[in-house]
């Protein structure tokens, strides 16, 4: 019977990073994968191919605009779905053979089977073909991530109505996509078939799309979106979801008790996800799971049963790839017996739009919730330089400061290139900055940047200089 150090069920972002890095510090290590490729849902369903198609469709409606830069495109400008699907994939592939390789050169010995608990020290692993095999580890960590949550009386035929797997494999652009959820996953698909000619509508039970977020950027891409033709039933609880033939049929009650029907050819359910845990056999390890699936664990994620820990979707906190990963080498260290720590309100949200949402820390609506006094400073992108220069003038940035300290508690932006330029606000609330800090960092001119530090200026004093 073979005998690991550590083994890993799972290999999404959190589970191979754990890997890497208990390899790095010298334990035996074992990943464990249900499927033929490495990665989880974020390389080969999820976080990658979603990215894929948005950059693709993002090219395709940037080319609408040519003109206004002075560039002619002559003749017609056609979507190849089948092409920009198989480019999505092909960039999976390389992905998902880059975490292969990371496991080679790392020396974790990979198994692919779904693996169960048969003790709190034994890991079962059932193959494709029906043969199984067990392994023995002193340290197990769980990483089985999570899977999409749909509503009890929508029944998924992943044809015509899909969840987000199904919707980065369409043969055909919808003409009518109804996506149940306000979401990010639901925004972001959207905004990928909107771009390509579908009609797209946003059925939120909420009172405004991505609800997790500060109100500030929810509606600025509210706003945007729908310039952009996407259309909002928010405040709306679905009744029915029904499919005859190629249309599907949803019903809805708003906030007056009116029903309203929407009819598609597709409708994508995006309602959130589900941690999956299903055939761990959990409590054959005296693992404690909640009513939910999700698996309990303290401080250190650290399960009911000592040797056993738990990251990524299946524990608490918000379900981000970048989150699990933390917490991979979190628990990696810790084995090691260092010391480390997640502050988990520094882990950033994205959505991956154009214009891009960011955001980190705290809300305006949590803030007020906990009674923290505090100021805010905002900068339009409009009155940016470099995005009049690229024609990104949607959106802003936004610093929310302690009134009193000056030290920055939140950070959230909508425009161009949000995604990467919210890492500077993470690493200034990491040294605990105050606005006053970043706004006396030189920033270099033109960039969307400065955005940050005008913000940061308005925040102390309303000292913003080109606005």
């Amino acid at each position: 019977m073979s005998q690991f150090d550590v083994t890993i069920i799972g290999s999404g972002p959190g589970g191979y990073v754990a890997a890497i890095r208990c390899a790095q510090l010298g334990f035996k290590t074992a990943i464990i994968e249900k499927y033929s490729t490495l990665g989880g849902t974020c390389l080969n369903v999820g976080c990658i191919p979603s990215k894929a198609l948005l950059a693709s469709s993002h090219h395709y409606e940037e080319l609408q605009h040519f003109a206004d830069h002075g560039i002619e495109v002559s003749g017609d400008v056609k979507v190849n779905l089948e092409k920009m699907i198989a480019r999505k994939q092909a960039v999976v592939d390389q992905t998902s053979g880059g975490v292969k390789y990371l496991m080679d050169k790392n020396k974790v010995t990979v198994f692919e089977g779904v693996g169960s608990f048969e003790s709190a020290t034994s890991v079962k692993i059932t193959k494709n073909d029906g043969s199984s095999e067990v392994i023995e580890s002193k340290n197990i960590i769980i990483a089985t991530g999570s899977k999409p949550s749909s509503l009890p009386f929508i029944k998924l035929d992943k044809d015509r109505i899909i969840t987000s797997t199904e919707a980065l494999k369409l043969k055909e652009v919808p003409k009518h996509l109804v996506i149940i959820g306000g979401g990010v996953i639901g925004i972001e698909l959207g905004q990928v078939y909107l771009r390509l000619g579908a009609q797209v509508s946003v059925v939120e039970f909420m009172d405004r799309i991505i609800p997790g977020m500060d109100a500030s950027l929810s509606k600025e891409l509210t706003k945007v979106l729908k310039k952009q033709g996407m259309k909002f039933y928010t405040s709306h609880k679905v009744q029915s979801v029904d499919r005859a033939g190629d249309v599907v049929t949803v019903k809805a009650e708003n906030a007056k008790g009116e029903i309203i029907t929407l009819e598609g050819d597709y409708s994508l359910v995006s309602v959130g996800r589900r941690p999956y845990t299903d055939a761990l056999n959990a409590d054959k390890a005296g693992v404690k799971v909640t009513e939910r699936g999700q698996i309990e664990v303290n401080d250190h994620l650290q399960t009911s049963a000592s040797n056993i820990y738990a990251i990524g979707d299946v524990v608490r906190g918000a379900m981000l790839a970048h989150k699990a990963e933390e917490e991979g080498v979190m628990v990696a260290e810790i084995l090691a017996g260092q010391k480390p720590h997640i502050d988990y309100n520094l882990i950033p949200g994205v959505v991956y739009t154009w214009p891009e949402v960011a955001a980190v820390g705290k809300t305006e609506e949590q803030l007020k919730a906990e009674g923290i006094e505090f100021k805010a400073g905002s900068f339009p992108f409009k009155a940016l330089g470099r995005a009049r220069a690229g024609g990104d003038t949607d959106g802003f940035v936004k610093i929310l400061a302690d009134a009193k300290t000056d030290e920055v508690l939140g950070v959230h932006m909508i425009g161009a290139r949000c995604a990467d330029l919210i890492a500077e606000a993470v690493t200034a609330m990491e040294f605990r900055a105050s606005a006053e800090d970043i706004s006396r960092m030189s920033h270099a001119h033109p960039t969307f940047a400065e955005a940050i530090k005008e913000a940061a200026l308005a925040a102390t004093g309303n000292r913003a200089l080109h606005v």
